[in-house]
């Protein structure tokens, strides 16, 4: 397995107010532009691995809550860490959220529907302040990341089929330009490489890491990426 660290401008201990200024200024949300040309085409695996981007291939919609806690001594990012026995993304360290239903309006309220259901916390403890780019997964999703801010104090009740663990991270970790590396795996006997935010003993990886370097690169002005 490659392991190296990948290197951005990092910049630390953002205030709530930051944040909100950040994704205030940051181009409309959806789907990038190629550069030099006027395709267009979503976030996703497919980031680090070209070929895994099939444009035809019909997928699910989905939203997810990127909850950002707002403790008086600094800012964290809400995690969740997936059952074992799901059949997608199990074990897997997740933002609270899943398949936009029928009976949600917007992809907001699916998120916030999601997460009262996966997590117990109350839409109306969540200040929605923006959202990041479309991220598009290799087993057919097409999420729409929402962010999220809370204020403490707050009680989660997990819903234990789906979800096994939650823990908060320092925003400052994600902003750190240590942290940040890329790996790389033999897949169907083809070396796949995928972004990971290595924190204690959790191993953040997938797309969830792929909307983290989205919003690490909103709040650090870098649009350029990594």
């Amino acid at each position: 397995m490659e392991q190296r660290n990948i290197l951005f401008s990092g910049q630390r201990g953002l205030r709530a107010e930051d944040v909100l200024d950040r994704l205030a200024q940051a181009p409309p949300p959806g789907r990038r532009r190629a550069p030099q040309t006027a395709e267009t085409w979503p976030r996703g695996d497919h980031d680090l691995n070209p070929d895994l981007y099939e444009p035809n291939r019909k997928l699910i919609a989905a939203a997810v809550l990127v909850p950002i806690v707002a403790h008086e001594t600094g800012l964290t990012v809400l995690l969740t860490k997936r059952t074992e026995h799901l059949d997608t993304h199990a074990g897997q360290i997740s933002f609270p959220g899943g398949q936009i239903e029928p009976g949600d309006e917007t992809p907001e309220a699916a998120a916030l529907r999601e997460t009262e259901e996966e997590i117990g916390l109350p839409r109306q403890q969540v200040r929605l302040i923006g959202a990041l780019d479309t991220y598009v997964t290799r087993t057919g999703f097409e999420i729409t990341p929402v962010v999220g801010l809370i204020k403490p104090p707050f009680a989660l009740t997990l819903d234990a089929f789906e979800v096994a663990d939650s823990f908060e991270t320092p925003l400052d970790f994600f902003l750190a330009p240590e942290n940040l590396q890329r790996h790389s795996r033999i897949y169907e006997g083809k070396e796949r490489h995928f972004y990971v935010f290595p924190y204690g003993d959790h191993f953040i990886w997938g797309a969830t890491a792929g909307m983290l370097v989205n919003l690490t690169e909103i709040l650090t002005a870098n649009a350029g990426g990594v």
